[in-house]
């Protein structure tokens, strides 16, 4: 009887060794989760539509985030651009919620195609950037557009009255020709964003300014040339960008969980669709559409643009 309870108990040890010495001796692999978020389009303030196509914005991109962070077993963040820039407002906005997300979770860009001036600009201050070796990126510079329609409402027969007040009010409206004063505010806009535009690179990319401003001339680089000058650190695609990622969150094993665009793009572009229907049957023609969108738009944009 007492042989028999030795046995039974020498059974139990090795039983409980053999569950014990997988955890203690053998290394886990550390699992974790890897979030790759889609952005892809112009970057603005209004969301996508029939006529501008998919946009990336600020609320986007911080609903994006937001769920990431909330999510515990999230470890690093992958932000897939494709994109050729836009607005500089929502630029800023984006740049900033990237810095705040990556002091508590890593995050690596993973450049398609496309990711140029403004979307170079969200771009700099991820931990890491990874570019395709035939991306086009950089385009680091600003560009404004005031479109003069004076001649145009003039062919068309149209007067407009204007009332200001406040000397420079309508200098953005694109009624009349700018003055010599008014040209040069405008070029100390353009020139104190340009000068932001360089900043944000040389504190993202740790370069000096006056390297940076030798880039930063509007030119497009290939992903190669981008590698090669400093503008981005790894050559590979969006897989090369999650093993990376992983690397810097300390993770073996990744999950990767892909997040999609939210389902009300279809939703605003048929709202997009009807939209034009109705202008058409209320017998406005192409032009006049044209015309109302330009007249709405009384204060354009700066943008960082690649114009192709």
């Amino acid at each position: 009887m007492k042989k028999r309870a030795i046995i039974i108990s020498l059974g139990v040890l090795a039983l409980l060794a053999a569950m014990l010495i997988p955890t203690i001796l053998i290394p886990r692999l550390a699992v974790g989760k890897i979030a790759v978020i889609p952005l892809s389009g112009t970057i603005t303030t209004g969301d996508s539509s029939l006529f501008s196509g998919s946009t990336i914005t600020p609320k986007l991109v911080r609903d994006y985030l937001k769920r990431a962070v909330k999510d515990k077993a999230i470890k690093a963040i992958v932000l897939r651009i494709e994109s050729p820039g836009g607005e500089i407002a929502p630029c800023q906005e984006i740049l900033w919620e990237i810095e705040r997300v990556k002091e508590t979770k890593p995050i690596v860009v993973s450049m398609g195609g496309t990711a140029a001036s403004g979307g170079y600009y969200i771009s700099t201050q991820a931990n890491k950037i990874v570019a395709l070796p035939t991306t086009m990126t950089g385009s680091i510079g600003v560009i404004y557009a005031i479109p003069n329609i004076k001649g145009f409402l003039e062919k068309l027969g149209i007067q407009i009255e204007i009332f200001t007040g406040g000397k420079y009010k309508d200098m953005y409206q694109g009624l009349r020709e700018l003055t010599p004063e008014e040209e040069e505010i405008i070029q100390q806009m353009i020139d104190e964003y340009y000068e932001q535009f360089i900043d944000v690179v040389a504190e993202g990319r740790e370069l000096s300014k006056e390297e940076v401003r030798n880039l930063a001339t509007g030119q497009i680089y290939t992903g190669t040339e981008a590698k090669e000058l400093g503008l981005v650190d790894e050559l590979g695609d969006l897989d090369t960008a999650i093993n990376l990622a992983a690397e810097l969150a300390g993770i073996e094993a990744p999950i990767v969980e892909y997040y999609y665009k939210q389902p009300g793009l279809i939703w605003r572009l048929l709202l997009g669709f009807v939209d034009a229907i109705q202008a058409r049957l209320s017998g406005l023609s192409a032009q006049d559409v044209i015309l109302l969108e330009i007249l709405n738009h009384n204060y354009p944009q700066p943008i960082f643009l690649y114009q192709s």
